[in-house]
């Protein structure tokens, strides 16, 4: 949503500068989108699912769901009214409004998702039980983002391939802001002891190098996000972490050790669990067999018990453990990838991408589980397209930029920075 709202943005003021008919098509394709997939779906949802429970539960939710809901009521309107300047431009020459009446519907679309985020997720967090949680993604899970879907068809195709080249990183080779040599904005030491350790770190894909010196820290117990631009590198400084691609220049360190031509089997037995981009479980083989093989390193005695402890996090991964693990959603696949991760009990829990291609209110439930293993003592490096979810959870924070690292600092620190704002929070 972040990335429609920022491509919105993008072409409202280039609309502003000069009439292009390509550029105000791709604006309308925006507004099929938000009118056919959050007007009939996502919406109607939250009201069913989200929203009535927290009126039933809470007295406070009622002022924050009639804001809401004031907000789903006036987006027709505001969508109308772009519409019909983009058909009046070519005869009166509405540039100028309709660039302002885009800018005033992102404003609005802002204002709803920090409301949601950071104000409605939070009461919900406090009084739902995992059984309401269970019920809620159920129902969300019904209905695929068409656009984060890995099949769109159609017109959400052809949006997909003219909103990417408006992003943040269109060309693969990281965001449109440049923050130079690296800048450390945290003057506060880092609590604990370090458990891992990556100075210099290069790698590459053939003739093309990938990772450009990257340093950084992640101490005992801490969770800390890498956020970037598609292309930046992030998925390749997990594989070399977790030794699925190896390293070409530099140093890894875990604990004592230094892991940095250790095979990957080896690291998994040391504790090193990595959740990989796509989930990637095994289609054909049952839940439970794909849980099995994440401890594959663990004493038969062992599995057991991991396995109850997986279950008590995912209770549907429990009810559907005999299925093929193909005929699960997207959502319940990466509950699946995480608890593959966590059979292999690990000291170092390596998240690549959550969220990716979850409907919102599964990216929240998601989120909860990260921070509940958080909260246990687990040390979690987590690499996350949704910026603000991840910053917002993380002790620490480094942003990756064409394979280097360009801006370090607490995560609530990144999350205030103007510069991080504008590349990645669509601000």
């Amino acid at each position: 949503m972040w990335q429609l709202a920022t491509a919105l943005s993008m072409l409202g003021a280039r609309l502003r500068e000069s009439w292009d008919a390509h550029d105000a098509h791709t604006v309308e394709l925006i507004l099929d989108y938000f009118e056919q997939f959050t007007g009939r779906f996502h919406h109607p949802k939250e009201d069913d699912q989200l929203f009535a429970r927290l009126r039933e539960r809470s007295e406070e939710a009622g002022e924050i769901l009639a804001k809401l809901r004031g907000d789903h009521e006036a987006s027709p309107q505001k969508l109308a009214l772009i519409r019909a300047l983009i058909k009046a431009e070519p005869e009166h020459g509405c540039g100028q409004a309709l660039a302002e009446a885009i800018e005033r519907f992102r404003a609005h679309l802002d204002a709803h998702m920090k409301l949601e985020e950071e104000v409605t997720f939070a009461l919900a967090r406090k009084i739902f039980t995992s059984a309401d949680w269970v019920e809620i993604d159920a129902a969300f899970e019904a209905h695929v983002d068409p656009l984060s879907h890995s099949g769109p068809a159609g017109k959400m195709t052809l949006l997909q391939q003219r909103i990417t080249p408006l992003l943040p990183a269109s060309d693969g080779r990281g965001a449109e802001k440049d923050f130079g040599s690296v800048v450390a904005i945290s003057a506060a030491p880092r609590a604990g002891r370090d458990l891992l350790q990556i100075r210099d770190l290069r790698t590459r894909y053939g003739q093309i190098q990938v990772l450009h010196g990257v340093s950084i820290t992640v101490g005992e117990g801490e969770l800390v996000a890498l956020i970037g631009a598609n292309g930046a590198g992030k998925t390749t400084l997990l594989r070399c972490i977790s030794g699925v691609r190896p390293a070409s220049a530099g140093a890894i360190h875990f604990g004592k050790e230094a892991i940095t031509s250790v095979r990957s089997a080896a690291r998994v037995r040391w504790g090193i669990c990595h959740s990989p981009e796509g989930r990637q479980v095994f289609g054909p083989m049952s839940i439970e067999d794909n849980l099995v093989m994440g401890a594959y390193t663990r004493p038969g005695k062992e599995i057991a018990s991991g396995l109850s402890e997986v279950y008590e996090l995912f209770p549907i991964l429990r009810e559907k453990r005999a299925l093929p693990a193909g005929t699960l959603s997207g959502g319940q696949q990466q509950m699946l990838a995480l608890g593959r991760a966590l059979m292999g009990k690990p000291k170092l829990l390596l998240l690549d991408e959550p969220s990716m291609g979850l409907a919102p209110l599964i990216v929240e439930e998601i989120f909860r589980i990260i921070r509940t293993l958080k909260q246990s003592g687990m040390t979690i490096l987590l690499v996350e397209q949704n910026a603000r979810a991840a910053l917002s959870i993380a002790d620490y924070a480094y942003v990756l930029e064409t394979g280097k690292v360009t801006l370090e600092g607490r995560g609530h620190e990144l999350l205030a920075n103007d510069d991080v704002r504008r590349a990645y929070l669509g601000m």
